[in-house]
């Protein structure tokens, strides 16, 4: 039942995003559109910032599966722009508001799966060390991110397959040449 409540205040909130900013939202309002009282809400959650992290951890269970080889990396990181593009409205309201850090968080960490699992597979059997593997998989963590937030900022207009054909070219054989030129 907890999870059924969860899921219920996290459409709520998704359904107001689409409304209004998230910094608009009020708890009140959050818990008159689940169905819930007050009181229903802080049971689950300490605050709407709680709500959105909670709802950004969750959901990105569900993103990249088993894609995150060198050789599926890019269906990877489809999976997660799809996911941010799916749920647009949600996506828009916090990066333009002071949530934006959960979204900022949920990127980060996502991509860091996806690359540091690249990179782990590139060096296997090379002599590189885990500082220096962490770095690789840093730089690119940070790009990609970057690279999301800036497609986010601009409204998300191009699709996700075609950023990451974009994405590919210009990085294509770098990843397994950084781990190469690291590996002593």
């Amino acid at each position: 039942m907890s999870e059924l409540t969860k899921n219920a205040i996290a459409q709520s909130i998704k359904k107001l995003a689409s409304e209004k900013p998230i910094d608009k939202i009020t708890i009140s309002e959050i818990a008159k559109t689940a169905g819930i009282n007050r009181q229903t809400f802080y049971y689950h959650f300490t605050d709407i910032y709680d709500l959105i992290q909670w709802i950004y951890i969750s959901e990105a269970a569900k993103v990249i599966g088993a894609h995150h080889t060198y050789d599926t990396w890019q269906e990877g990181l489809t999976e997660i722009l799809v996911y941010v593009k799916s749920d647009r409205a949600f996506v828009m309201s916090t990066y333009h508001s002071i949530s934006r850090e959960e979204l900022e968080r949920f990127l980060y960490s996502r991509t860091a799966m996806l690359v540091k699992d690249v990179v782990d597979e590139l060096a296997k059997g090379k002599n590189i060390s885990e500082k220096d593997r962490a770095f690789i998989a840093d730089f690119y963590k940070y790009a990609f991110t970057g690279l999301v937030l800036d497609w986010i900022s601009k409204g998300m207009e191009e699709s996700p397959e075609k950023l990451v054909i974009r994405l590919d070219k210009v990085i294509m054989g770098s990843m397994p040449s950084a781990v190469n030129r690291f590996a002593s």
